[in-house]
């Protein structure tokens, strides 16, 4: 199966891995000089990913990464139970309520992000949440421990400059909520 934009061809695939979160295929591929080879791929769902705006505030979850071994701070995001297909506005509405209890009255769509196109599938929308107000959170039993906070844009700067923010996706997402501002 070779695509329009692929000079590979996948010559055969096999499943190694699955969980509830994601799958990890090996794939055997014939490149575009005839070159045989292999490609791993971790398979996950679609994320999205949220910018909880109020004035100049952002609004923050900080939780346990247990690949990194540390505690971070980062936009609200995530995929749906079970590796389950959810739209990219009721995704991000899901996640905003369930990681830190806000609902929103408007939700922006600001762009795609690749997580890691290197090795996974994976891809996900950035929206900006306004029209803010708080309630409960649903929170997965793997968030249990997570924690909140409110930063101005200054501090969120501060904290990525730091090193104290490091995710990839919430930094990319911030560039994208800046160009969306400017209107780009």
């Amino acid at each position: 199966m070779q695509h329009p934009q692929n000079p590979w061809e996948t010559t055969s695939t096999r499943e190694v891995y699955r969980n509830p979160w994601m799958s990890v295929r090996e794939d055997r591929i014939r490149r575009g000089d005839g070159s045989e080879g292999v490609y791993g791929v971790i398979d996950k769902p679609d994320y999205a990913l949220v910018i909880p705006l109020d004035g100049d505030r952002l609004h923050l979850v900080e939780q346990y990464r247990y690949p990194l071994g540390m505690r971070r701070w980062e936009f609200p995001q995530g995929t749906a139970p079970d590796r389950a297909w959810l739209p990219p506005h009721e995704l991000a509405a899901r996640e905003l309520r369930e990681e830190t209890g806000l609902r929103a009255q408007q939700l922006t769509e600001l762009g795609t992000l690749d997580v890691a196109a290197g090795m996974s599938s994976q891809r996900g929308k950035a929206f900006l949440a306004t029209g803010l107000t708080p309630g409960p959170h649903q929170r997965e039993p793997e968030e249990q421990d997570m924690r909140t906070g409110w930063f101005t844009r200054d501090e969120f700067e501060k904290m990525i400059s730091a090193g104290d923010i490091t995710d990839a996706q919430s930094i990319a997402a911030y560039a994208l909520l800046l160009l969306h501002e400017r209107g780009r």
